[in-house]
């Protein structure tokens, strides 16, 4: 594992300029050794770029960051064995095999054989030698994960890592990056599908607009949620008697349907609706565009 570092990454007003475009700016940020961290927002945001930054695959504008301890820049060869990262997107070999790539990373990398790469190729439900040229998208995308992960990386740091694959394969996914987590590793999560950083991160930095928009534990932003609730009754009904009750805001009549918006939980607004006549009713989580311009249109 190594010595235990202060910090897993630390940026210090970290900038990328495309000309005059941004691609992020002024990014403080810190994530600690031991920490799923989530790095999320709309696509066009700056994830990316940020994670370039990182990897010395970009050079700054402006800033510097640190990984491990050690200069993103300047120590970007040395950093190299440490860290295990999954680019959004990726080529493969189509006439290599899963096994014949993850050997040559292996060389790279010192390994004298595949380490947990066959126990995670299980886990996965992937076949290693098979050509990657006959593989489906979601079933390269498992290589990939493989090879981020096979050598035991201090430090992980994924871009839109589960792209591809079904939902059976992303929950044993996510497993294998809280029990990565609980060795002590860190894992730095690019997404920008809110339902899977809440599931797994235990921290959340949300960018927008190339900027840092918040910062918070993963509780936090929850909290701040807020479902759409709809419910579609038999008869017209007084909507007023949903808009008293605790948590509810945004409350809208059309027709015989009402719908609201409820920050807490939703046992008040159901004991309620069930005095009339219910024939429908559904709960819609918000997308995380709609978090952003519910809590942090405000913020430029």
């Amino acid at each position: 594992m190594g010595p235990r570092t202060s910090s897993a990454i630390l940026t210090e007003g970290l900038t990328k300029l495309y000309g005059r475009r941004p691609g992020i700016e002024g990014l403080d940020l810190e994530v600690l050794p031991g920490e799923i961290f989530g790095f999320i927002g709309p696509n066009g945001a700056g994830k990316t770029t940020t994670i370039r930054l990182l990897l010395d695959l970009l050079r700054p504008t402006a800033g510097r960051a640190t990984l491990l301890d050690r200069d993103a820049h300047r120590q970007s060869v040395a950093l190299r064995r440490s860290i295990g990262y999954l680019p959004g997107e990726f080529g493969l070999e189509p006439r290599m095999t899963g096994r014949q790539l993850l050997e040559y990373f292996g060389r790279l990398r010192g390994m004298d054989d595949l380490g947990v790469a066959p126990a995670m190729a299980g886990r996965l439900d992937i076949d290693l030698d098979l050509p990657m040229g006959r593989l489906s998208r979601g079933n390269r995308q498992k290589i990939g994960l493989i090879q981020t992960l096979f050598h035991r990386p201090r430090l992980l740091i994924l871009d839109e890592p589960t792209t591809g694959l079904d939902p059976l394969v992303q929950d044993t996914f996510l497993q294998i990056l809280r029990e990565a987590r609980d060795e002590g590793r860190t894992v730095f999560l690019s997404s920008h599908i809110l339902s899977e950083v809440e599931r797994v991160c235990d921290r959340v930095a949300i960018v927008r607009d190339s900027r840092l928009a918040t910062l918070e534990t993963t509780e936090s932003l929850l909290e701040k949620r807020r479902k759409r609730v709809v419910m579609v009754f038999a008869a017209p009904v007084d909507a007023a008697r949903f808009a008293q009750l605790p948590g509810v805001t945004d409350v809208q009549v059309q027709g015989t349907a009402v719908s609201l918006r409820l920050q807490d939980g939703i046992d008040a607004v159901v004991k309620l609706a069930a005095q009339f006549t219910l024939l429908d009713l559904r709960v819609d989580h918000p997308s995380l565009d709609e978090v952003f311009m519910g809590y942090y249109g405000e913020q430029k």
